[in-house]
């Protein structure tokens, strides 16, 4: 199955086809009144931990570090995932942030995060749950 996630700067207009938006941010954006932004929800859970998301912010690591930091965050708590997944499953996903360059943000990992769990629990469903019965096939003993 596809799956629409796009991302955006919560500083973009709202537009109808945005589907679900969801801020993805552990701080407010500065001079945003909520009920501008049509939001669907702000969801912290996903969003990088306050001490990975400082050590970045102040270049104590590289980009390239907080990258591989946030991606085993989301792995080690997968179950943060699941709310933005229901979102995904029901229609377009916008995810926000307040962040200057997207492409820089965590936003393209946690899409990338997103995609992997949707794929590995679509692919989860078409297995069976269980091995096939076969006692149909047995023939009686005598």
């Amino acid at each position: 199955m596809s799956y629409a996630i796009v991302i955006k700067r919560i500083y973009q207009a709202a537009e109808e086809e945005d589907g679900a938006r969801v801020l993805v941010d552990r701080l407010w954006p500065r001079g945003k009144p909520r009920e501008n932004l049509a939001l669907t929800e702000w969801y912290r859970d996903a969003s990088p931990s306050p001490t990975l998301r400082r050590q970045y912010h102040q270049g104590e690591i590289s980009a390239f570090v907080f990258a591989v930091r946030y991606r085993g965050e989301l792995r080690d708590a997968p179950e943060r995932l699941v709310p933005l997944m229901r979102h995904a499953r029901r229609g377009r996903l916008t995810l926000l942030t307040a962040s200057r360059d997207l492409e820089a943000s965590h936003l393209p990992i946690l899409r990338e995060a997103l995609l992997r769990a949707l794929r590995e629990e679509d692919a989860a469903d078409l297995e069976p749950a269980s091995p096939p019965c076969l006692a149909h096939r047995l023939t009686p003993r005598e």
